[in-house]
């Protein structure tokens, strides 16, 4: 399997009871059924590796997907042959489609092509730590992990979900970082970074592969600027980058794990072997980050 690439970081109890059997029971009234004819969109549950079930289970540590089919209807080519259409009914009525009567065309035209238009698929990876209580959804965006904590609290029912809360703001303790020049204890900070200002101006600097300087950098935090997006590297094994809504985007494991897990012979071992190795670095980045931030901020 791959890594993840995006954190989306959720919480569960620590020792969540749910156990893999009683998840596949809860998500199987969801399986994925493929897209109908005159259907835009479907989602559904599918297995992570093809044959196996739907929750895969190694150490504990279970691993589920989502998968979201959309049909392919570009809105420029709709509204191209809605226009072309409405061209047609002027010469024939002798004016031109209002408002309503446009809206209706395009409307017909979608459903006209639905049956025929192809389709695209994105797989979306679910990780439960019950051990440690996390839940990670490898999205890119927040509205992406929305759609499926959705689905998943529907499926199951009255699911001890929360959003991970710290004690302190990213963006304070990102700047902080940047402003002293001192990453927290077993991490380093890289060459990506954002600095924002608060203020109406908006104005923005982002190095990109670019040695940070530090006085450099103080000016733009002196000037109202506080770092928004920071890249680091936790324990020299994986490279990620902080954001301030807490997302971990652009995980990136290092030559150091790649090598410990050289011994592996096919793809079972391999799959298994990737999964327990990620989910156990992960699961203690995570608890650093946290800590990094102040630890969790409790109700």
């Amino acid at each position: 399997m791959s890594w993840f690439k995006n954190l989306q970081v959720f919480r569960l109890p620590l020792n969540w009871a749910m156990t893999p059997a009683a998840l596949i029971e809860h998500l199987a009234p969801q399986w994925f059924v493929p897209l109908s004819s005159n259907e835009l969109m479907r989602q559904g549950w599918v297995p992570p590796r093809e044959g196996g079930d739907l929750v895969h289970t190694v150490n504990r540590q279970m691993l589920f997907m989502l998968k979201t089919e959309k049909k392919l209807l570009p809105a420029k080519a709709i509204n191209q042959l809605a226009k072309a259409r409405a061209a047609e009914m002027e010469l024939k009525q002798g004016f031109a489609p209002g408002k309503k009567a446009m809206k209706e065309l395009r409307e017909r035209i979608a459903d006209e092509k639905l049956p025929t238009a192809l389709s695209t698929a994105v797989f979306t990876g679910v990780w439960i730590d019950p051990i440690n209580g996390w839940l990670v959804v490898d999205a890119a965006s927040p509205a992406r992990a929305d759609e499926v904590i959705k689905l998943l609290l529907k499926a199951v029912d009255r699911m001890p979900l929360e959003s991970l809360r710290v004690q302190r703001s990213p963006v304070g303790v990102m700047t902080e970082w940047l402003q002293t020049d001192e990453a927290p204890a077993g991490f380093t900070v890289d060459m990506d970074t954002e600095l924002r200002a608060t203020g109406e101006s908006k104005a923005a600097v982002r190095y990109v592969k670019h040695s940070l300087d530090p006085e450099e950098v103080r000016r733009h935090i002196a000037n109202g600027k506080q770092c928004t997006r920071l890249a680091m590297t936790w324990d020299s094994k994986i490279s990620f980058v902080l954001t301030e809504s807490l997302a971990i985007k652009g995980v990136k494991p290092l030559d150091v794990l790649d090598e410990k897990d050289a011994g592996v012979r096919n793809d079972e071992e391999r799959f298994d072997g990737d999964f327990m190795l990620m989910t156990g670095e992960l699961s203690k980045m995570l608890a650093d980050v946290v800590a990094a931030l102040g630890g969790e901020a409790r109700a």
